[in-house]
């Protein structure tokens, strides 16, 4: 009889180890569920276009380059402490002039030395008060490591942009496309936004 009782008693806290695991399994799924950073998939990526992005302005609305297309885009990774952060006068003077045929687009980036600290409320203030910036500003992203914005992960590598292989080193890097949202080509920060360079190909 003992032995009964006692087999009994096995079954029984096992069976209720099992529904403990059960739950807290499922309490665990559903934590990362939640909480769980979206994944690129690189086939996301392989498109000849950067029509196909959706961003996110300063503003925090939804937009796609493909509203410019018709265009050629420069883009441009900004930060308002930065030794190159002048360019920004440069930048609104060539969005003035080549307005029927160039958008630049300036995507705030805090990756260099920590040159771009504030929230997007205040570097749209600062762009608008100190430079007069009119053209879009999105979001503050990444263009360098495991958070490297989707955008910035085509314009850097070959593999998907199907022109070049590009590092962003530091702020101000900028990035030609058609208009047709290819890929033109590539500028190091030292690259003013009104030299030859650039302008040749608007």
């Amino acid at each position: 009889m003992k032995n009964i009782i006692l087999a009994v008693m096995l079954t029984t806290s096992v069976v209720a180890c099992k529904e403990v695991n059960k739950k807290s399994t499922q309490t665990t799924n559903e934590t990362a569920t939640t909480t769980a950073t979206p994944v690129v998939n690189n086939a996301d990526l392989n498109t000849k276009t950067a029509h196909s992005f959706q961003l996110t302005d300063i503003d925090g609305n939804s937009f796609s380059l493909k509203n410019y297309a018709g265009k050629k885009i420069l883009i441009v990774n900004t930060a308002s402490k930065c030794g190159y952060t002048p360019q920004y006068a440069d930048l609104q003077k060539l969005s003035e002039t080549y307005k029927d045929k160039l958008v630049v687009v300036g995507f705030p980036c805090n990756d260099f030395n920590g040159q771009e600290p504030e929230g997007e409320a205040n570097i749209k203030s600062y762009c608008q008060k100190n430079y007069g910036v009119t053209f879009p500003l999105t979001e503050k992203i990444s263009v360098k490591g495991e958070a490297t914005t989707p955008i910035y992960k085509w314009l850097t590598q070959k593999s998907f942009n199907g022109v070049l292989d590009a590092t962003v080193k530091w702020n101000f890097n900028k990035f030609l496309l058609n208009e047709k949202g290819e890929l033109l080509s590539y500028f190091p920060s030292s690259t003013k936004p009104l030299d030859p360079a650039i302008t040749s190909l608007l």
